[in-house]
């Protein structure tokens, strides 16, 4: 397969995956807005904890403190910290376009997430105790919503850069593995409605995956040139002696 062919194919996907999450999380708003995910939101939240004490989660005490420290990796403080040394590495790298675009897709994300707990204006679960403290709104989970921006986002700049298919393979797995487990910890702890999650998975896919046709499409005109990579045919042979 062509490089041009396997682009093009990269960006249908992306934006089906983008297309995917924005019908994904309408659904499941306007699900969660008519009562109709209360038995599936009870029930998951239910199955997770002793019958007899509900500030009890199920499994061993190490399984309660291994996701209290995997939830961390999607707060905003270890977030951030990732996206900036993401950032100074683009900008040591002179690839200053792509460090730019990295920057407003997780801002643009935080922001997008705030603006729609404001327009939900959900509660945090009630029927459980919550394991770690937190007193913002729930739906969606902003910890579900920024992982998947954030990993989604740096995964798909790291397929652009590797040849070999099994690489890009693993960065996509691992990028994906970690957006689950952070938004699986938030229910286990008690803290959101599945619903919640479910919601900022689809969310932060689609503005991941927008970002990344958005950074996909840049590349191919202007930010090769900028950034000292090879520069587009037309100002190649402007260039190149007679």
């Amino acid at each position: 397969m062509s490089k041009g062919l396997m682009r093009e194919v990269g960006l249908v996907a992306a934006l089906l995956v983008a297309a995917g999450g924005i019908l994904g999380f309408l659904a499941v708003a306007e699900d969660m807005r008519e009562g109709e995910l209360q038995a599936f939101d009870t029930g998951i939240l239910l199955a997770l904890r002793n019958p007899q004490d509900l500030a009890d989660p199920i499994g061993p005490q190490w399984l309660e403190i291994g996701m209290r420290d995997i939830t961390s990796l999607g707060s905003i403080p270890v977030l951030a910290l990732i996206v900036a040394v993401v950032i100074g590495y683009l900008v040591l790298a002179r690839k200053p376009g792509v460090a730019l675009l990295v920057a407003i897709s997780v801002g643009g994300g935080l922001l997008l997430g705030h603006l729609l707990k404001l327009r939900f204006e959900r509660p945090r679960p009630d029927l459980v105790a919550h394991l770690v403290d937190i007193h913002s709104l729930s739906f969606p989970s902003s910890h579900a919503m920024l992982s998947a921006v954030t990993y989604l986002t740096i995964g798909a700049l790291l397929t652009r850069v590797e040849r070999r298919r099994i690489v890009r393979l693993y960065i996509l797995v691992v990028a994906v593995g970690l957006t689950l487990l952070v938004g699986l910890s938030r229910i286990y702890l008690g803290v959101h409605w599945p619903s919640d999650v479910l919601a900022g998975w689809c969310a932060g896919a689609a503005w991941a995956m927008g970002c990344w046709v958005v950074l996909a499409l840049a590349q191919g005109r202007w930010v090769r040139g900028r950034d000292g990579m090879t520069p587009p045919p037309s100002a190649r042979s402007a260039v190149e002696p007679r």
